[in-house]
């Protein structure tokens, strides 16, 4: 039968039977709160319930360095601060949500009340109280006394908090309550937090209210135990874990670290914050590095809170080559972005007497009308340095300053910063160190002639330090490019494009007797393309042929007129830019005069979930552009043959490849790559080949083989 506590004469007592529910929740449980971002933040007695202010820090707290990005111009972008989300300065909560004196709801097969005075609920008990569920087999609550006894299997748990970090499950075999229903004793009690760990113990008792939890005879653990393996590929075991609400910390007394069953550390104790504390000062995971140069070592990360908006980690490095490095990591967020910086001074063997480091900042913040300022800065000793402290395999470094607007239809950029070279053969003088970029770019949709519009303004600097002529030289660029293409569905499913653009620069060239001073050009550029995708469809398998022709043509190029290529060395060719108007990646080189991008694609789509792709493709041209190298995989009148080929499987197997040949099928680049990931496992191999080519200053062919493997334990 259903039982409903009301309230009334008698709502003291029904509202202690209620809180035998808040008894066994642990501490956890109750000590934060989910905002509807998805946000875990701390829960405050507020003087209005019906009002809330945000609370909870800002910054991530532990220490998981990303991978950082690396750039074409052989820079890596420093690792910029995860923020937590804005929220806004007032949250409305549920203003019916149950109080702290509210009723509890209780569901049992049979509930009396003896001449003693006892309520005794018995058969499939279950109660409702403030969210939370509790099951047991019989409870027993003694209005003289004020104590309960709980009799199992008991299950507490609260559904609305299930997914979630908050996720508590309590198991216990049997209770027993004190009058004040928050202190007693729990036997065989196993506790789950998060779906992620698990600690059984013998027993739990509570004292101080509720504040004070004690396990005794614990084994915590956040891996799979079942009846057919019982043993866990690690654990903790620990005469007893104490945990004070209070001060939000776990104390551990004589723990005992086991692998696969085998103890391999052990401490006389251990102090950590329990699951409600985001950011607390302490110790990190240690971290582990072994290499060829400085022999084993370890890195103790200590953590330093600074309020809930910064934060400072201090990280003393020792390793078998005696090495003495110091690490610091400074984070602090503000209310319209964040800041980084990370640095280190080192005192090895590998540089006798030589005091080495390195300092890499960064930060980004919103302006007003969505623009996002942000900065970085850059400086080490040498990249042996970063490479033997495993900090960055940049080559080049770069500290400056950017400004940028990315909306749907209109995007601003700019930056102006320095480079500095670490690489042995470029000397910092001859290379242009001070360079300034601006871009301004709009599209829409014209009135009368449809299709779709572009228009595109840049701008780009810059200076070498060296007064010397042509190796010094310093240079300053402005371009305007505007687009204009259409596409029409004709008859018999073909798609035809058309597409007209122009190009325009004006140059100014200092300090190289080789080039005028100033030089002006335009470069119109027209195209049509046909497409014609066919598609079939036989027992659940999809198979895509689409061949591609497009023309183009541009006037041929004065090259009296030419101008430094500073922008435009490395030239790629491949299945992305096959059906490109110009394959250069800058502004400086341009294709030109008359040709012909023809190409072909076949796609089969598999029901099981795997797919496999071909892309074959060349250019033809009327005439030889100077831009390009005769010998160069896309020089002459026709270029290499293009081949490529993918894989994507539904066990998290890719395979793709790509080749260029000439028509003796004599190789002048391959590259082929392979990745698997599965959630335990990523592994990821590549290999390339390249062909000398003086133009991309590489004198010798090429062989590369890289592999890289990752597994989680």
């Amino acid at each position: 039968m259903a039982h409903q506590i009301r309230r009334g004469k008698r709502r003291g007592k029904t509202t202690a039977r209620a809180a035998i529910l808040a008894a066994l929740l642990p501490t956890a449980a109750f000590a934060q709160s989910l905002s509807s971002e998805g946000q875990t933040l701390p829960a405050y007695d507020a003087p209005d319930p019906f009002l809330q202010l945000p609370r909870g820090p800002a910054l991530a707290p532990t220490e998981n360095p990303d991978a950082t990005a690396r750039y074409a111009d052989g820079t890596e972008a420093a690792h910029i601060t995860d923020v937590a989300a804005r929220r806004s300065s007032v949250r409305i909560t549920d203003s019916g949500a149950p109080s702290q004196g509210s009723p509890a709801t209780l569901l049992a097969d049979q509930v009396t009340l003896d001449a003693d005075n006892r309520l005794t609920a018995s058969g499939a008990v279950v109660i409702w109280h403030q969210g939370a569920r509790l099951v047991a087999s019989r409870v027993i609550y003694d209005n003289e006394t004020g104590g309960a006894v709980i009799e199992g299997p008991i299950h507490l748990t609260e559904p609305g908090r299930t997914g979630t970090p908050d996720e508590t499950i309590l198991i216990a075999d049997s209770a027993q309550l004190e009058p004040n229903l928050q202190d007693g004793i729990l036997q065989g009690a196993r506790l789950v937090l998060a779906r992620e760990l698990q600690m059984a113990a013998r027993q739990m008792q509570r004292s101080d209210n509720g504040n004070i939890t004690r396990l005794d005879n614990v084994v915590a653990s956040s891996c799979q135990v079942c009846a057919e393996d019982p043993i866990p590929l690690w654990e903790i075991r620990a005469r007893a874990i104490t945990h004070d609400a209070r001060k939000q910390q776990l104390h551990f007394d004589h723990p005992q670290l086991r692998a696969f069953g085998v103890p391999v550390a052990a401490l006389p104790w251990l102090t950590a914050p329990d699951p409600t504390v985001d950011r607390m000062t302490g110790f990190l995971q240690p971290q582990f590095r072994t290499t060829s140069s400085l022999g084993f070592g370890i890195k103790l990360p200590y953590f330093v809170t600074l309020g809930d908006h910064a934060d400072i980690t201090i990280t003393p490095y020792v390793s078998a080559s005696r090495t003495r490095t110091l690490e610091l990591r400074y984070r602090q967020a503000f209310s319209n972005g964040a800041m980084e910086w990370n640095g280190a001074v080192t005192r090895d063997d590998i540089e006798q007497g030589e005091t080495r480091g390195y300092l890499f900042g960064a930060g980004r913040f919103e302006l007003p009308r969505g623009y996002m300022l942000g900065f970085q800065i850059q400086t080490a000793t040498n990249r042996a340095y970063l490479l033997d402290y495993d900090i960055s395999d940049a080559d080049r470094l770069w500290s400056g300053v950017t400004l940028d607007r990315v909306g749907r239809e209109r995007m601003v950029m700019a930056r102006v910063g320095k480079y500095e070279s670490l690489r042995e053969e470029e000397p910092n003088d001859t290379s242009p160190s001070l360079v300034a970029d601006a871009l301004w770019k709009r599209r829409w949709t014209p009135d009368r002639i449809g299709g779709l519009a572009s228009l595109e303004w840049s701008l780009h600097a810059h200076r070498r330090s060296s007064d010397e002529d042509i190796l010094g030289r310093d240079m300053a660029r402005g371009s305007v490019l505007l687009d204009w293409r259409r596409s029409e569905i004709l008859a018999g499913g073909l798609l035809g494009t058309f597409q007209a653009q122009v190009n325009a620069d004006i140059y100014r060239i200092n300090q190289d007797s080789e080039y005028d001073d100033w030089v002006a050009r335009a470069d119109p550029a027209l195209a049509v393309e046909l497409r014609w995708p066919l598609a079939r469809h036989s027992g659940g398998v999809t198979h895509i042929i689409e061949p591609v022709a497009q023309l183009i043509w541009s006037p041929e190029r004065d090259y009296d007129d030419e101008v430094p290529n500073e922008d435009s060395y490395l030239l790629e060719f491949d299945e992305g830019n096959l059906f490109s108007l110009n394959r250069f990646s800058g502004w400086d080189a341009r294709e030109s005069g008359l040709r012909a991008n023809l190409g072909l694609g076949w796609t089969r789509i598999d029901p099981a979930g795997w797919s496999i792709g071909l892309t074959a493709g060349r250019v033809l041209r009327s005439h030889r552009d100077k831009a390009f190298a005769d010998n160069g995989p896309i020089g002459g009148k026709s270029s290499d043959w293009l081949l490529a080929a993918h894989y994507s499987g539904s066990n998290g197997l890719a395979i793709a490849n790509r080749a260029l040949f000439d028509d003796s099928f004599s190789l002048s680049r391959n590259e082929f790559r392979l990745g698997w990931y599965q959630p335990w496992l990523q592994v990821s191999a590549g290999y390339l080949w390249l062909d000398s080519d003086l133009r991309e200053d590489r004198l010798e062919d090429v062989s590369e083989l890289t592999t890289l493997a990752g597994w989680q334990i």
